[in-house]
């Protein structure tokens, strides 16, 4: 598992990153907005951004929903 910081505008969130090379998925959890997410390799893209977007700004600010969703899908591609 990595954790990662993301400081935002509002604040500093830990996200935490799994992923599990068996499965071919990632698991991704932001515990202070009480969120998290559950994908496989196979869904990567645009529309795994816009899907974490819309789910973060239940949570949060739309920008902060952005930035989070972004800085995720940059994370987890490195991986």
């Amino acid at each position: 598992m990595k954790i990662r910081n993301s400081f935002g505008l509002n604040e500093e969130r830990k996200v935490f990153i799994h992923e599990n090379k068996k499965e071919e998925s990632v698991l991704v959890a932001i515990p202070s907005l009480s969120w998290s997410t559950y994908f496989s390799y196979d869904e990567y893209g645009e529309q795994l951004v816009e899907d974490m977007i819309s789910s973060l700004k239940q949570r949060t600010e739309e920008n902060e929903a952005t930035e989070l969703a972004q800085r995720i899908n940059q994370w987890t591609r490195e991986m």
